[in-house]
């Protein structure tokens, strides 16, 4: 099936989906050369910033047949360099990247030995990740090696950001300018941090001097192109490819191609510096493109046709770019290629206006033609909104590849503004990311780990000890045949969680102290407003918001299983909790009469009954006000946000039975979705209990939806599918997207994966191939709720 606009966006999205994803060495080889060449003999935010302008001074360029946005991170689409300072792979590492079968990265022959000989001897005890787990606790290797917790910068640093609007309206030649004005007044009798921001703002002048020479670089690259082309058409795209690169970064953009390029640079820069944990995101495109656009229509230099066209070269360029591997409990809680680049598209403009305008209609079309995995795109959908874009994209949804998700613009100001950010800086905010809420290019807004609620609890049943590891993993409080009450039991495991998020916390704040002490980012810094002002780099607090993000996963599970315990323990002693915990350690084998109790006749999560979500909302409100406040390193606090990505398989596959029914090793609920199968009474009664949290307490929820598409079928189907949207975002939900595809046709294509190669579902905050998803990840979803209206 054709997709895209013309040949040349079908060539290049060809191009993109068909190269093998591979690891591409060279970044590796030159950040070494350069940490030879200057560590010791400059302060280590130099370091960095002189190692990003090595890298982007020697790197190979790429630039693709009919390629209109250029730059690529490595050697050209589907190309994953290493961040060995982060983390440095074993050679078994490399091995086990190329050879599995799912999420592969392809290693050639000759890299294997480079990587002992030349990248393990100079990084391993250099690299965050050995630092890290250097400086952790027994008791949090402990817990998280278990599965209680995971860890996000492991393996990755600080991400889920958005930069600053200001790359739209002035060059690197005038940050670089304001870094110099900076440095020059200093001073050294008053400010006694003086020295140190020295040190962090002339890092941020090399770092603009390093993205400068990128662009001057292809500039020329182009010319040379030229050159030797002979088609005239394609000659003259490549002398403006190098006009555009002559003008960004260095310059302002003039032009709506030159902002997209402008974006990608800076998307290269912030990436190449630092691998994030979820790529570097746009933000507001459609509002930070609108001016350029209409300006290019007036003076008759861009049309439509064409400015979409770019937009779908912008499209290609993101699907380019694999999530940097991951290895271990890494891979397992996020087990993706996509790198969660997110485009926010509609809500409403800083002055409080409907945010819909024609480019939020291209990116609807854009996203529609491409079915790219990358970038993720949402609709931001406000009071405001008409309602022609809220159809539209309801429209595209319900073709089934799960894109694009549905926020609400309301609560994502009030949960801006419930953290402490000014009107202004909300209203210009929205999600990166899955579905984390932050003040888009004031706010370093971290994601730090999972958080296993559920197996919290499995915990407190057996006083602490872990049946699936044989260790004492949490608090000894008691025989839980010994608790007279569920209030008891639940005192308990409040208990348990505050331990347990103390062992995470402590470790936070020692990472967090790692990564600000020996891997600043000049580069993210400059394009993060306050950092310059400060003279602080972004990961040591420089931006003018800093804010901590710890995710709880499996409020369904937790929730059922709790009321599991009240409803037949306690209430109508149906069984003994000894038989229940007995049960649990057999997997219900043998006593199918306790299963078939709480699975089937016991009140559940998601169908708008007060005696279970009276459960989720005690424990969605103790385990927030436990997080939201705290204090971390760099000046900031704690929230939380309830998502899982991929970590509800991997917290499940590490907990034997729950009380609810749910068998061992099998995935716990996800993001804030009621348990699979649990659902019954319909749509509505599943918002309306997921509604019942306070979302706006939070930086996000993830709520999942799915259908078959004869539901959502014809004009009834498209406005009954948008009018829930309205509904549940008037209950303030946060966030809700949409599978629209029947069971038979999953099993199919898990029965027959060759069949279905272009499949493409939803799974958490992302969608991808169904092909690439685990077993036990594609049963999850054959497994989920499929919606009627009734």
């Amino acid at each position: 099936m054709d997709r895209g606009m013309n040949n040349r966006i079908q060539n290049l999205r060809k191009t993109s989906m068909t190269t093998p994803t591979h690891i591409d060495m060279e970044r590796a080889k030159l950040y070494t050369e350069a940490y030879k060449q200057y560590e010791g003999s400059v302060s280590i935010p130099e370091l960095r910033a002189l190692s990003l302008k090595y890298y982007f001074t020697h790197k190979s360029l790429y630039i693709g047949e009919g390629e209109l946005i250029v730059g690529e991170k490595g050697d050209g689409p589907q190309s994953s360099p290493t961040f060995p300072e982060l983390c440095c792979h074993t050679v078994e590492d490399l091995h086990v990247m190329n050879d599995r079968d799912l999420i592969d990265f392809k290693v050639k022959e000759e890299d294997y030995s480079f990587q002992e000989t030349t990248i393990i001897p100079y990084w391993e005890k250099r690299s965050i990740r050995y630092k890290i787990l250097k400086h952790m606790s027994p008791e949090w290797k402990s817990a998280y090696q278990s599965g209680i917790f995971t860890e996000f910068m492991e393996q990755r640093g600080p991400g889920h950001t958005v930069g600053s609007e200001n790359i739209y309206i002035k060059g690197f030649s005038d940050y670089k300018k304001e870094i110099e004005a900076a440095i020059a007044n200093l001073d050294y009798i008053k400010d006694m941090e003086a020295l140190d921001k020295e040190n962090q703002l002339k890092a941020m002048a090399i770092a603009c001097d390093a993205i400068m020479i990128l662009g001057q670089r292809y500039h020329d690259y182009a010319l040379e192109l030229e050159k030797q082309e002979k088609d005239e058409t394609r000659k003259k795209e490549l002398r403006q490819i190098a006009e555009n690169c002559k003008v960004v970064p260095a310059n302002k953009p003039c032009s709506y191609w030159q902002a997209i390029q402008m974006y990608w640079f800076v998307h290269l820069g912030v990436t190449t510096e630092l691998n994030p944990w979820d790529a570097y995101s746009p933000g507001r495109l459609d509002q930070h493109l609108i001016g350029f656009y209409l300006k290019d229509l007036e003076n008759g230099i861009l049309n439509r046709d064409s400015a979409k066209e770019l937009l779908e070269c912008l499209w290609v360029k993101f699907n380019n770019q694999p999530a940097p591997p991951k290895v271990g409990i890494t891979l397992k809680e996020s087990s993706t290629y996509t790198d969660f680049a997110n485009i926010n598209t509609g809500g409403i403009t800083p002055e409080g206006e409907d945010g819909v305008n024609e480019v939020s209609y291209l990116i609807l079309e854009c996203m529609d033609e491409m079915k790219l995995l990358q970038p993720s795109s949402n609709v931001q959908i406000s009071k405001k909104t008409p309602k022609a874009f809220l159809l539209k994209a309801c429209e595209i949804s319900r073709k089934g590849w799960g894109q694009p998700a549905f926020y609400n613009t309301e609560a994502i100001i009030m949960e801006l503004l419930n953290a402490g950010k000014t009107i202004t800086d909300a209203r210009k905010g929205g999600t990166s990311g899955c579905v984390e809420t932050g003040a888009f290019g004031n706010e370093a807004y971290i994601l730090t780990g999972y958080f296993n609620l559920p197996k919290i609890l499995e915990l407190t049943l057996y006083n602490g000890f872990d049946h699936m590891t044989g260790l004492q993993l949490g608090l000894k409080l008691g025989e839980a045949e010994d608790f007279k009450s569920y209030e008891e039991l639940f005192e308990a495991y409040k208990k348990q969680i505050t331990y347990f998020l103390t062992i995470k916390l402590k470790g936070n704040n020692i990472i967090e102290k790692i990564y600000g002490d020996y891997m600043p980012v000049p580069l993210l810094s400059v394009v993060t407003n306050d950092c310059i002002a400060k003279g602080k780099d972004y990961n040591a607090g420089g931006a003018r918001y800093n804010t901590n993000y710890i995710q709880g996963v499996g409020i369904g599970t937790i929730t059922d299983s709790l009321a599991a315990i009240k409803y037949n323990v306690y209430d109508k002693k149906k069984f003994t909790l000894k038989e229940l915990l007995d049960a649990l350690k057999e997997n219900f084998t043998g006593r199918e009469h306790i299963l078939n109790l709480v699975r089937n006749h016991t009140p559940k999560y998601g169908n708008d009954e007060e005696y279970a979500d009276e459960i989720m909302k005690e424990v969605f409100t103790y385990y927030c006000n436990s997080v939201t406040g705290r204090p971390n390193v760099k000046g900031g606090f704690y929230g939380i946000n309830m998502l899982p990505t991929t970590c509800h398989v991997y917290f499940g596959d590490v907990m034997i039975a729950s009380p609810n029914g749910r068998l061992a090793h099998k995935p716990v609920s996800e993001g804030i979705s009621p348990e699979k199968g649990a659902d019954t009474k319909g749509p509505t009664a599943v918002l309306k209990s997921a509604s019942k949290m306070d979302h706006l307490k939070t930086g996000g929820t993830l709520l999942n939806q799915k259908f078959t598409p004869s539901v959502v079928a014809g004009d009834i189907g498209l406005e009954q599918m948008a009018n829930l949207v309205k509904a549940y975002f008037d209950l303030d939900g946060h966030h809700i997207q949409f599978n629209v595809i029947d069971r038979q046709t999953l099993i199919n294509a898990q029965e027959n994966p060759e069949d279905y190669k272009d499949l493409i579902v939803r799974v958490a905050g992302y969608s991808d191939h169904f092909r690439n998803l685990s077993k036990a990840l594609q049963d999850e979803i054959i497994e989920r709720t499929e919606q009627t209206f009734h």
